[in-house]
């Protein structure tokens, strides 16, 4: 006879099937359910810190006084609101590059790369740096009167570290999530719900095995050897694989949630990895991809593949030299608008992502309301 499933998986299997696009009218009720339930637990814990409440409270009051309140300080307000806004957008992107948006595209891809080509370009075809420091405007303008100073590589990497360490900073938050659900789970022995833990842990019992080898594919032996590697060396292994593109990286969050690693050490050392040594490798080469003749060779590059070649060298062509023209437009000079294929394509693409993300996010709500109802019928039935 086949062992029948346990309750636990049972209710696990239930629960895969709460997705938007097949249960909308219990996903719907139940992420609403969880964000009340969420939004409850927060109040009550914050009222149990009464003190550091109050602080908040007055801290909050004070600079909601000095951002409305007239005055000379004005300016200086209106700056740091810039940075502000201009920081936390280059984090976000940098923490929604870790967790895929929901299709593991890279915004490095669609956004801070394509902000280096840019400031790249423009430092040679204006031969000078001297364009406003981020934030920047609408658009980057040539300065009137070109700098004194030869542009390098150097310069240009100091225009855009700022953007490119906080990008970085983001990725490393973003790989939080996997560690402190690994770590949860692996502290209350509960039956883990996420998919990527579950094939982690039949991943460890199947290395255990004698026949592994012959089990296991390529790609599981490679995550196989990731995870004992980093569970093996630590500090350093984690140092390692965060400083290299590693597709495979979301494996060290479950690897050292699940074997209890200090937070510190984890993150410590995805945080170096991340936003100083791989992100300064990627920052150095898109600078020389994109500095002075190189792009013009690129492109030359692009048409001669075969077939495709030619209509793809045109529309990057035509993007270039809008590029060029548009940095030596004076200021309030009005220029004619333009949408190309590539630019509309991205956009809807970049939509579509955002939409999946923010249906992620319901779904993963919805979720977690069901699995409070079990738990709660779970305590109801060992009452009775």
């Amino acid at each position: 006879m086949k062992p029948s499933p346990s309750q636990n998986t049972l209710n696990r299997m239930e629960r895969e099937t709460i997705v938007f696009w097949r249960r909308p009218h219990i996903v719907i009720p139940y992420a609403l359910m969880e964000i009340a339930h969420l939004a409850v637990e927060l109040f009550f814990k914050i009222l149990a810190h009464k003190t550091v409440l109050l602080l908040t409270a007055i801290s909050i009051g004070l600079a909601v006084y000095g951002y409305h309140a007239p005055g000379a300080h004005q300016e200086h307000v209106q700056t740091i609101e810039k940075h502000i806004l201009w920081w936390s957008w280059w984090v976000l992107l940098g923490v929604l590059s870790s967790i895929g948006l929901g299709s593991g595209l890279h915004t490095f891809l669609i956004y801070l790369g394509p902000h280096i080509a840019a400031v790249t370009m423009a430092a040679y075809e204006c031969q000078s740096l001297d364009f406003p420091q981020p934030p920047y405007p609408e658009s980057i303008q040539c300065p009137s009167t070109k700098s004194s100073i030869a542009v390098t590589f150097w310069q240009i990497v100091a225009k855009v570290r700022v953007e490119s360490l906080l990008w970085g900073a983001g990725t490393a938050l973003g790989e939080l999530p996997p560690y402190f659900m690994a770590r949860a789970a692996r502290i209350s022995g509960q039956e883990p719900d996420d998919e990527e833990y579950r094939e982690f842990l039949e991943l460890m019992n199947a290395d255990k095995e004698s026949d592994a080898d012959q089990k296991l594919s390529i790609v599981e032996r490679a995550k196989s050897w990731v995870e004992h590697n980093i569970h093996r060396l630590g500090f350093p292994g984690i140092l390692l694989f965060a400083s290299i593109p590693n597709p495979l990286f979301d494996l060290a969050g479950i690897t050292c949630g699940h074997f209890l690693v200090p937070f510190w050490s984890f993150f410590g050392a995805t945080l170096i990895g991340k936003a100083l040594v791989k992100m300064h490798v990627q920052m150095g080469f898109v600078i020389l991809a994109f500095s002075d003749h190189h792009a013009e060779n690129f492109v030359k590059i692009l048409e001669k593949i075969p077939a495709v070649g030619p209509y793809i060298r045109q529309p990057i062509s035509d993007l270039l030299e809008k590029q060029r023209k548009a940095l030596h437009k004076t200021p309030g000079e009005h220029s004619e608008q333009s949408t190309s294929y590539l630019a509309w394509g991205l956009s809807l693409m970049v939509t579509f992502m955002i939409l999946f993300f923010f249906l992620s996010i319901v779904n993963s709500l919805a979720k977690d309301y069901h699995k409070r109802l079990w738990e709660r019928k779970r305590r109801q039935n060992k009452v009775e």
